[in-house]
């Protein structure tokens, strides 16, 4: 069973005073879906448009181009049974969460006579690619038979060789692709390569769910920036939290799997410091994010925790400006730590340096003692930085300074959610 998710959108957090940066939450009270931001959605809507004509389209007897546009909603034949294969592609493809960047996860269905016969994910860069695992499991059934996949098979030689001739060599009768590939030495290239074969090629089925399952690479692509995240917790009664939620971090948890579908996560060096253990995700195999800390304070050496010294521990980033940057030189014996130095402490420069790496998704965790992240969060929302918000909701009532001085801490019980309009609430019993 296919089980969709849905976002929705923040509960207004204006009507509390979100000491001590008020000014950064403002912008979350806008209604902002999770798929792309405004920019990225308009210039991908271009893109489509741009190559629909060639994308939806296939040459009849007497070489005129016929256009088949599939549009949700509209009747089609079998576009039930499209959508069920395509939604099993994206599951396949989701196997492969954090390990595959900066390439897109991918998955691949083959079906004939209303069956399953083959089915692929793409599960590392370098590696074969969807469409080839599912191939070599459909083996000689692949003929005449219907390809899904998720993103438009490739059709140039990388590391591995395109997936358009595989399909064309297995004698393929048909290929669904759930969204067009936004990478320009791609889109639509696949698809016209495809229909000179004489293969009937179907667009744009559940679009809206591939677009959602890479989103950080689409961004990548469209913009040339890392794809950012931005995260933080809050108590019931509106205040930033430093602390996490129970059982968050372990495996399964939300904060787990967020640091397993990033490359890249930016810390407080406050955070780090007072929990090393939040640095690796828990997920089974996962490959765990660069980590970058922002050194504002000069007492970092002191705070950098043993645990960076372990061989599994993830490779981590101090950035910090000139005038710390002689006191916050690591530990030679330390693995795996690397130090820039600034003229002045930027989410700019920071992204910049991920994007040189090839880092498409990045998030921004904001913990610890929240004033060292003051001038990175004013920046992101001036520059429009971040694409992604995750608010966290502790059952906790007593986040602000009266609550904290008087060492009364409320706990809230039997915490549920529910949506009301463009609003979510929260219901509880103290």
């Amino acid at each position: 069973m296919y089980a969709q998710a849905f976002t929705v959108s923040m509960y207004n957090p204006t009507a509390t005073n979100f000491s001590p940066l008020p000014h950064f939450l403002a912008p979350c009270t806008q209604s902002k879906s999770l798929l792309y931001f405004s920019k990225s959605k308009s210039l991908y809507c271009n893109l489509v448009k741009r190559v629909s004509e060639s994308q939806r389209s296939s040459r009849n007897g007497n070489g005129h181009v016929v256009v088949n546009v599939w549009r949700e909603g509209s009747p089609m034949e079998n576009d039930n049974d499209d959508g069920f294969y395509i939604r099993r592609c994206v599951e396949l493809a989701r196997k492969a969460v954090g390990c595959t960047s900066p390439n897109p996860m991918v998955g691949c269905v083959i079906v004939k006579d209303g069956k399953i016969v083959g089915e692929g994910f793409h599960p590392k860069a370098g590696q074969p690619h969807a469409e080839v695992f599912a191939l070599r499991d459909a083996g000689n059934m692949a003929e005449d038979a219907t390809a899904y996949v998720s993103l438009e098979p490739c059709n140039h030689y990388g590391r591995t060789p395109p997936c358009t001739e595989a399909l064309i060599k297995a004698k393929v009768k048909k290929v669904v692709v759930g969204m067009v590939d936004p990478n320009p030495i791609v889109a639509s290239k696949g698809l016209d390569r495809l229909r000179e074969a004489g293969i009937e090629v179907t667009v744009g089925v559940e679009e809206a769910l591939c677009q959602k399952l890479n989103e950080a690479f689409v961004h990548q692509m469209l913009t040339g920036r890392p794809f950012v995240t931005l995260r933080y917790t809050i108590s019931l009664d509106g205040h930033l939290s430093n602390q996490l939620g129970e059982k968050v971090t372990e495996s399964g948890g939300y904060y787990s799997i967020l640091l397993q579908e990033n490359d890249a996560v930016i810390h407080s060096s406050t955070s780090v410091a007072e929990n090393p253990s939040v640095l690796s995700s828990k997920e089974p195999g996962a490959n765990q994010p660069l980590n970058i800390l922002l050194a504002a304070s000069p007492n970092l050496p002191n705070n950098i925790p043993p645990a960076l010294n372990a061989e599994a521990t993830p490779k981590l980033i101090i950035f910090t400006e000139k005038e710390t940057a002689a006191t916050v030189a690591p530990d030679p014996n330390q693995r795996a730590v690397e130090t820039v130095v600034l003229d002045r402490m930027n989410l700019t420069a920071i992204l910049e340096h991920c994007k040189r790496q090839g880092l498409c998704s990045v998030m921004l965790d904001v913990r610890g003692n929240s004033t060292e992240f003051d001038g990175i969060l004013r920046e992101g929302f001036e520059q429009s930085l971040f694409q992604k918000v995750v608010v966290e909701v502790l059952p906790v009532w007593g986040g602000s300074d009266v609550f904290k001085n008087s060492g009364l801490n409320l706990k809230v019980k039997n915490l549920t959610t529910r949506v009301s309009g463009n609003s979510v609430l929260l219901e509880g019993y103290f």
